[in-house]
């Protein structure tokens, strides 16, 4: 009884992080219909309703909210010390999970992971993109990576990366109809590229300063996007003003396709972070990791 109470409660645990039997079946490596046995057997065993399903959507129900918050971080250091024990073996081992926003990964992470996993082949890393602040506890993953303002006081954090700015960008064609905007305000006047901000789904408020005057500019235009690639090409194309991390548009700038306005608005702010609870014990994978990522970087 107990070990099948511990198969099923790994699988609910799953289907709950996931919210989809298809994407948890996925995971574990089973059908989705032995998934879903597994999960009405132990909700009999239990005499209580874990999950509610519908045709699209899969919850927890308030007893399997209590269940998935009381048993995750449990099972999370479980699976933390068996990873520990491959420390044992002659060369570091494990699997690490990170969660990331797009431009984190291909400007700081994914860089640093291309010499790292060459040198420590045994060791498994698991990127979940995700512009959104992340529980990464919740999530079960062993850190994250935001910028040094959006880490929780309670979490470890080690700086990843220089300090960067973002900056007001657009092609030399859109400057020439609409014109160059000399304040912050006045790109209330201009097309502009917006962001989606992943959490409460409300536009990004463009920030700036100068002599210690904070300003938040909200903007309008055709073209909304919640990712970075999709607002720089439609820069690009002439399409309005967008603001991104200075370090993605380098070359653009370079060659003239793409113009910066508002310099003097824009200062450096702290960069990234990786992020990770304190109470957790890490394996010998996870540190060495850290260290590769540590700012600044050993030659």
């Amino acid at each position: 009884m107990l070990k099948e109470n511990f198969n099923d409660l790994i699988s609910f645990l799953v289907v709950a992080r996931e919210r989809s039997f298809t994407k948890a079946a996925a995971k574990l490596g089973v059908s989705q219909s032995a998934l879903s046995h597994a999960i009405r057997g132990l909700e009999e065993r239990l005499e209580l309703r874990l999950l509610t399903r519908t045709t699209r959507s899969v919850a927890p129900t308030e007893a399997g909210e209590r269940l998935f918050n009381s048993l995750g971080p449990r099972f999370a250091e479980i699976e933390s010390e068996l990873d520990a024990l491959s420390e044992m073996r002659a060369r570091p081992a494990g699997n690490i999970r990170i969660t990331a926003g797009e431009h984190a990964v291909d400007s700081v992470l994914w860089p640093v992971l291309k010499s790292f996993l060459a040198d420590y082949p045994d060791i498994n890393v698991e990127i979940t993109v995700d512009n959104a602040l992340t529980d990464i506890v919740a999530g079960r993953f062993d850190a994250g990576i935001r910028l040094g303002e959006q880490v929780a006081k309670d979490m470890v954090a080690v700086r990843i990366a220089p300090e960067m700015r973002m900056v007001p960008v657009a092609s030399p064609a859109y400057f020439e109809q609409y014109g160059i905007p000399n304040t912050p305000q006045e790109l209330q006047n201009h097309r502009c590229i917006n962001m989606r901000l992943p959490t409460m789904g409300g536009l990004y408020a463009w920030e700036f300063e100068k002599d210690g005057r904070e300003i938040k500019v909200r903007v309008d235009g055709q073209l909304t996007f919640n990712s970075l690639r999709q607002r720089i090409e439609a820069a690009l194309l002439g399409f309005g003003i967008t603001f991104v991390p200075e370090d993605t548009v380098t070359h653009e700038l370079a060659d003239g396709r793409l113009v910066r306005v508002l310099d003097a608005w824009c200062p450096l702010f702290p960069g990234y972070y990786l992020y990770y609870p304190s109470r957790r014990q890490h394996t010998t994978a996870f540190a060495l990791l850290v260290e590769a990522l540590r700012y600044p970087r050993q030659s």
